[in-house]
C-alpha cells in the first residue's frame, strides 16, 4: 500500500535509517516499558520500538495510515493503534495505577505547541518525551535568558520540563523533505515545579504580556498589571526587557498579581 503525503496534516516521513538508529540509541527503550507514539505515520520508529519489546500505543489522526499499520503490525501483540486526534486524546487514560508513560513523536509544526501542552496537562502520568520537531522551536524552547530566542514557550516549558536538544536532523532525512531544519528534543516533566506559583493562569498571563512587547522594558510592558514600584519591591530591575528574566523571576512577578486585576484585564481584552 503507497501512501501519498498528506499537506493538511503536515505529513513529513522520516526515512533515514542512521536517524532512526540515533534516536532509538538515545531514547534507550526496554523491555515491557509503556511507550506511545504520536504520529507514526508509516512507522518508521513504530517498529524498532516494537522488536524492543515495549508495550507500545500509538496514536494517528489519519485513517488510511491507521489501515496501513494494522496491516504492517498485524503480527505483534504488543501494539495497540488508537484511530483518533492527539489533541483531544485522553493519554492519562492509557496509564495504569502508578504507570509512567514514555512519549514520542514527529510532530507536525502547526500542532506541535498545544499539543506539548496537552501532554503537559498529563505531567504526573509522563516520565518523558521525545519529540520531532522544526530546529527553530526546539531552539526556542531550551533558549535560557539573555538569549534572543528565548520567549514565552521557552518559559513556559521550563516551568513543566527539563528540556534537552539530543540532535539536529537535515530535511533529506524526509519524504517529502520540509524546507526546514528539524531537531529531537527529550522533555521531562518536573518531579516538582522549580519555582512555586499561585497560579498557572497568572504566570501564563504576565509572560504573555511581557514577551508580547519584547522590546519594551518590564515598567513598560507590564504596567497595565503591575506597578513599577511592585516590580522594585521584588528585587527585579523594571528596565529589563522580558528576555533578560528568569523564570524565578517571572515566577515573582505572576504572584504578585492580584486575581481581581487579572480578571479586570481579561474583560478589557
Amino acid at each position: 500500500m503507497v501512501h501519498i503525503p498528506r499537506k493538511r496534516f503536515g505529513q513529513n516521513f522520516l526515512h533515514d535509517h542512521n536517524i532512526i538508529y540515533n534516536i532509538i540509541s538515545s531514547i534507550q527503550a526496554m523491555p515491557d516499558q509503556h511507550w506511545v507514539e504520536i504520529g507514526p505515520g508509516q512507522g518508521a520508529l513504530t517498529e524498532p520500538l516494537l522488536n524492543e519489546k515495549v508495550r507500545l500505543d500509538v496514536v494517528e489522526l489519519d485513517r488510511d495510515l491507521v489501515v496501513l499499520l494494522r496491516e504492517k503490525f498485524k503480527q505483534y501483540p504488543n501494539l495497540q493503534i488508537h484511530s483518533a486526534d492527539a489533541l483531544r486524546f485522553d493519554f492519562s487514560a492509557l496509564a495504569s495505577v502508578g504507570e509512567k508513560l514514555r512519549v514520542i513523536g514527529n510532530l507536525p509544526y502547526n500542532i506541535s505547541t498545544p499539543l506539548m501542552f496537552h501532554l503537559l496537562d498529563n505531567a504526573s502520568c509522563i516520565e518523558d518525551m521525545h519529540f520531532m520537531l522544526q530546529k527553530e522551536v526546539v531552539d526556542r524552547i531550551c533558549a535560557t535568558p539573555g538569549s534572543k530566542k528565548y520567549g514565552r514557550l521557552s518559559v513556559m516549558m521550563q516551568y513543566y520540563c527539563l528540556p534537552e536538544l539530543l540532535f539536529y536532523v537535515p530535511p533529506e532525512s524526509f519524504d517529502p523533505a520540509p524546507q526546514v531544519m528539524s531537531a529531537i528534543v527529550r522533555l521531562v516533566p518536573h518531579q516538582q515545579p522549580p519555582v512555586y506559583i499561585e497560579d498557572i493562569v497568572k504566570l501564563n498571563r504576565v509572560v504573555t504580556q511581557a514577551f508580547s512587547q519584547r522590546r519594551k522594558t518590564l515598567r513598560n510592558s507590564l504596567k497595565k498589571l503591575i506597578a513599577e514600584k511592585e516590580i522594585i519591591a521584588l528585587n527585579i530591575d523594571p528596565t529589563l526587557r522580558a528576555e533578560n528574566i528568569t523564570l524565578a523571576e517571572f515566577a515573582l512577578l505572576s504572584n504578585a498579581l492580584l486575581i481581581e486585576s487579572l480578571s479586570e484585564q481579561f474583560d478589557e481584552n
